[in-house]
């Protein structure tokens, strides 16, 4: 029983598309590909990172019923058990996706069930390679509790899965349960930043892990069947395998290759979803596949700082963030709210309508107010007018290297070089982020200097 609950959060119908508007389709779709067919339109995942109590919810509820209401299959997945969502939409969450109102449904992740689909896809594997005898069949999974670290690991499935940055495997098989939008109001902004980092940080894991593979008893007697566990596992709902008969090291070659390379859309590659974490770690920096926006209360000092410090983590996570929203209080400080729109400039900037919990909302009421316009504007912009604010620039002319690093100061940022002067290693807000380095600026670090909200690098 506990297995079918696990899977049932990939099986629910969402509601039709046929009602949608078709200002909302452009939107969501604009990239400068006309000759995009509807059918293959990518689902946009949108999150939102900020102080707790800055009001993430909140405006994760408020995306939700914009883009449900602009006619837009929506699906609003929350992560954690705090109730604050069902009082919002004055609907009961549950681990299966339940429909809200018109294009809006809502579903509660749990790890403890989310756990239970990958378990069951190993054993099915270990049972056609015969590698454990038996052994993995014997674990009951619902007798497994969640240990840490799980939760991170089970939302990025589940996200994948409903979104598919990384393979399109799964969503052509489900094509009638996709949805338009994925609103994610995650267990913590932490965790939000981990997977968006996840995929760009695969490439040296898996060097280190070829090493220990390829260079100990242990790894060359172990490795190759782990792989092709793995491997059967990844394509138990997929086409055939092309591992098998392969030997360890061309094993190994393909998976950095398939990482080292350009992405193409082909689902025939093996291992898709290894080979495609290059185009899960862009997709963060697309704007119509992602939207990353801030969350603040604008007359909070320490509220606006935690929003700024959060936006350069994002940055140095790999994520480009659209925009930033304030929740808008009873009385507005005009000079509050011009000195954030000063700190957060060139982001765009938008108040959302504050709402009181503890009784029923009237939702086509808050979504009128005058007061979200401009928000609902900004969670509708298409993808080419997105405010792209670059965080690397080169000037080969001078010899350096600009990181726009908002929310930072110089003393918290530290640079590492350890494959000599063609990459710099950024060290910031407890992410780590490599940058390859052009050959005409290519050397040692000679000195740095902070600026503007940027650090300015001096190559010698």
């Amino acid at each position: 029983m506990a297995s079918s609950l696990a899977s049932s959060l990939f099986l629910a119908n969402p509601i039709s598309h046929f009602r949608r508007r078709a200002f909302a389709v452009s939107a969501l779709a604009e990239d400068g590909s006309s000759s995009a067919n509807s059918s293959q339109q990518s689902t946009k995942l949108v999150t939102f990172l900020g102080k707790g109590g800055s009001g993430k919810t909140t405006s994760a509820v408020f995306a939700a019923q914009h883009y449900a209401l602009a006619g837009l299959s929506t699906c609003l997945v929350i992560h954690s058990q705090d109730p604050t969502a069902d009082y919002l939409l004055n609907c009961k969450i549950g681990t299966s996706p339940v429909i809200c109102n018109n294009n809006l449904s809502a579903v509660r992740l749990e790890t403890s069930k989310l756990i239970l689909e990958p378990l069951n896809r190993v054993k099915q594997a270990d049972a056609h390679l015969n590698m454990t005898q038996g052994v993995l069949e014997g674990i009951v999974g619902e007798e497994l509790g969640v240990l840490p670290g799980m939760d991170s690991i089970a939302s990025a499935f589940a996200l994948e899965r409903l979104v598919g940055f990384l393979s399109n495997v799964d969503q052509r098989n489900n094509k009638k349960d996709k949805f338009d939008i994925i609103i994610y109001d995650g267990i913590s902004n932490e965790e939000i930043l981990r997977i968006v980092g996840a995929s760009s940080k695969a490439r040296l894991y898996l060097k280190y892990l070829r090493n220990l593979a390829e260079k100990t008893d242990l790894g060359r007697v172990a490795g190759p069947s782990l792989v092709r566990l793995v491997d059967e596992a990844m394509n138990i709902r997929g086409s055939r395998s092309l591992l098998n008969g392969k030997m360890s090291a061309e094993i190994w070659d393909t998976l950095e290759q398939m990482l080292e390379t350009t992405v193409r859309d082909n689902p025939n590659e093996i291992l898709h979803c290894l080979y495609a974490m290059q185009r899960g770690s862009s997709a963060f920096l697309q704007p119509r596949k992602f939207g990353c926006f801030l969350v603040m209360d604008p007359n909070n000092p320490i509220s606006v700082n935690s929003a700024l410090r959060y936006w350069g983590c994002a940055i140095q996570a790999g994520a480009q963030v659209s925009g930033a929203f304030g929740i808008a209080p009873p009385h507005l400080d005009e000079e509050s709210v011009e000195r954030v729109k000063q700190n957060f400039f060139p982001l765009p900037f938008a108040f959302i309508p504050q709402v009181q919990v503890g009784f029923p909302l009237n939702w086509n009421e808050i979504m009128l107010n005058t007061v979200g316009k401009d928000a609902k504007n900004l969670l509708s912009l298409p993808a080419s007018h997105n405010s792209n604010i670059s965080s690397v620039k080169f000037d080969p002319a001078n010899k350096s290297i600009t990181l726009f690093m908002p929310g930072f100061d110089k003393s918290e940022i530290k640079l590492y070089q350890y494959r000599g002067g063609s990459e710099l290693l950024v060290e910031a807000g407890d992410q780590r982020r490599v940058i390859l380095l052009p050959s005409e600026i290519q050397g040692k670090v000679g000195g740095a200097k902070f600026m503007n909200r940027s650090l300015v690098i001096t190559m010698r």
